[in-house]
């Protein structure tokens, strides 16, 4: 197992070598910066961000993510050209010795929340969904709604010059359906599997977030029956997920601790976090702990260790704690408490069990 940070390279206000000196911290995982979906990612620019973590004294150890184009999940007649972009990408990435992406398959929205400052009783502040807020809007008022509260930062997947598309993007998701966009994910495996595999680099969904569907649009990465019918519509070890125990959990109808169970061989990425509901479809984003929230994280952690899970996991989603000026979610110091909380259940749990001393 590798543990990292998600780190947003230059434009982060995290300085890399503050992420070294989290105890225990392998390396990091990003995303290339100024690409727009469906561009090919180039053996220089990759080697440059490569290059600007290994400096620090860590790893770069996946993406996230690169992201696939809507003409790939809507399978317009740009589909093909953005598919050959994305493997010659995964090409690359393998030339500079990365060996994990992670990515989404999701219409328009990558992910949603509705209060990015929600100040708990502790004055701490969390990120909060509630799909009552989200009913009242129209899908072009989500942006507006997620940029008045960004305190000046980008917010990955709602930069201003992709949404400026949302129009257009509507109208080629317009009567989709879930079979549909399956279909359309089912077509893009089965191009890029076979050059992952060749490369030995490995394929790790991100499940919807929030699990169920909002403004119309199909979900098709929401529960376990979901991520079961993707790992086998392309039988690979190369075909795999990201388990984000704060998406796929985030519907209490999913036991997390169950899909690690029936899925966990294919899991390859792990974002670890809790969340704690504040009513039905509405939830927060709490501390790690298992206390703090919905998820008894030991538990999961000890299926993660019985599946003998061995990819990558970092801690998601913190708090704003300690009057850090972050961006919403991505803060430093709730991070770090949080990556060295699942450290330590994972220390003590393979302990009890006999596999380190």
């Amino acid at each position: 197992m590798k543990w990292g940070i998600r780190w947003y390279g230059a434009k982060d206000h995290i300085p890399i070598n503050h992420i070294r000196q989290i105890p225990g911290v392998d390396g990091v995982v990003g995303p290339l910066l100024g690409k727009m979906l469906g561009d090919l990612w180039t053996l220089e620019k990759i080697k440059a961000l490569k290059d600007s973590v290994e400096s620090s004294g860590l790893e770069l150890l996946g993406i996230e993510s690169v992201a696939v184009a809507d003409a790939i999940k809507a399978g317009t007649e740009d589909r093909d050209r953005c598919i050959k972009n994305y493997k010659q990408t995964i090409r690359n990435l393998s030339s500079c010795g990365i060996h994990l992406i992670c990515y989404s398959f999701k219409p328009i929205f990558g992910w949603a929340k509705t209060t990015l400052f929600y100040k708990n009783p502790d004055t701490s502040y969390s990120l909060v969904y509630d799909d009552k807020v989200v009913q009242s809007l129209k899908p072009q008022d989500m942006y507006e709604l997620i940029k008045s509260q960004s305190k000046g930062f980008e917010m990955s997947g709602w930069e201003e010059k992709w949404l400026a598309k949302i129009d257009e993007l509507l109208e080629i998701y317009k009567g989709f359906t879930r079979e549909k966009l399956f279909d359309n994910l089912a077509y893009f495996l089965k191009e890029v599997i076979p050059v992952c595999e060749e490369c030995d680099v490995k394929m790790a969904i991100h499940p919807d977030e929030p699990p169920y569907e909002i403004f119309g649009l199909p979900r098709i990465t929401k529960n376990l029956e979901d991520l079961k019918r993707i790992i086998e519509v392309v039988d690979s070890p190369y075909n795999g997920i990201t388990l984000c125990t704060g998406s796929i959990g985030s519907n209490p109808d999913n036991d997390v601790v169950q899909i690690i169970k029936e899925v966990g061989h294919r899991v390859h990425f792990v974002h670890f976090r809790n969340v704690e509901f504040l009513g039905e479809r509405k939830f927060r984003e709490s501390a790690h702990m298992s206390k703090d929230g919905a998820f008894d994280m030991y538990k999961i952690m000890e299926a993660l260790v019985d599946v003998s899970f061995d990819g990558i996991i970092r801690p998601d989603h913190g708090r704003t704690i300690w009057d850090e000026e972050c961006m919403p979610g991505y803060g430093l110091y709730d991070r770090a408490l949080g990556i060295c909380y699942a450290q330590g259940l994972y220390e003590a749990i393979t302990k009890s069990k006999g596999i380190q001393k």
